[in-house]
């Protein structure tokens, strides 16, 4: 959602924008390439592998980019390091990145055999294998109820337990096995394990706690009329940002998107997974000009 990201963003001159969730740097070139926009871009990500990527592809703007490895939840001391006090535009781009997606050694997803992994920062934190391997069958439901949003989610746990009792669960594709054994359905568009291993990707990264608080500690550090906006994937991550950007709201922010902006049917023919992305933006009170 380039193009719609542009227009509600809408950096000027020498602002400085923060690309909070980098991934390979699809959103931070267009906003250096924007006409009229001058100014610096700080991209932020927690995959060492991604970062990697997005400075390779973003190396010809010079000190115009600056990549940095952290997590989002923490972008106040990120820009501190930096010694950056205030930003004009931040966006968050959210879930898992096409990237991770497609890497089977990252182990995201069921389609391809891999290690259960599923983090974002390979260098932190337990994996999903630990995570199977540790967690009762009260946890490991819970976890799949509350964040996969799987209504089967004690059947699938209780299955996964008897299971590890004959040897330990590590590659994506037993996980799926025992998974859509134990929930049942017939594979079409949404695989039976699709909402087992959301639930176990969210729990491993702590996505919604980290947005929670990127969410927080970014509308902090925008200066008056500075814009934030938010790409989210799937209920659980919207309803947290619509709920972020009303609380703005009520403490004299604008909201850019009475309703959110959805991708365009040309860009999801050309990619698929752009089809649930839900787009939220809110201007901070203060600043010169009228919101858009």
């Amino acid at each position: 959602m380039v193009r719609e990201v542009l227009e509600l963003l809408d950096p000027r001159g020498d602002q400085l924008v923060v690309d909070c969730t980098l991934g390979l740097g699809g959103h931070s070139e267009a906003l250096l390439e924007r006409e009229g926009f001058s100014g610096r871009v700080i991209g932020v990500d927690r995959d060492r592998e991604a970062l990697g990527r997005a400075g390779e592809r973003l190396k010809r703007f010079g000190t115009r980019f600056t990549g940095v490895h952290g997590s989002f939840g923490r972008i106040g001391q990120v820009l501190e390091g930096l010694g950056c006090e205030a930003a004009d535009a931040l966006l968050f781009d959210l879930g898992v990145s096409s990237m991770q997606l497609d890497d089977a050694a990252r182990g995201f997803s069921f389609r391809q055999e891999g290690p259960l992994d599923m983090r974002m920062d390979p260098s932190r934190g337990p994996s999903a294998a630990d995570l199977i391997s540790e967690l009762d069958a009260a946890e490991l439901a819970r976890v799949f109820r509350e964040y996969g949003e799987e209504r089967r989610s004690r059947r699938a746990a209780e299955a996964i337990v008897r299971a590890r009792e004959s040897g330990e669960i590590t590659t994506t594709v037993r996980l799926a096995e025992i998974v859509r054994k134990a929930v049942g359905g017939r594979a079409g568009r949404i695989d039976p394990a699709t909402r087992v291993f959301q639930g176990l990707r969210i729990a491993v990264n702590d996505e919604l706690g980290e947005i929670k608080r990127g969410l927080t500690a970014g509308a902090a550090l925008l200066r008056p009329g500075g814009r934030l906006a938010a790409i989210s994937f799937h209920s659980l991550e919207d309803r947290i940002v619509k709920r972020f950007l009303r609380e703005l709201a009520g403490r004299g922010a604008s909201l850019l998107t009475g309703k959110p902006r959805s991708a365009s049917p040309e860009e999801v023919a050309a990619n698929p997974r752009a089809r649930s992305a839900k787009l939220r933006a809110a201007r901070m009170a203060g600043g010169e000009g009228e919101a858009a």
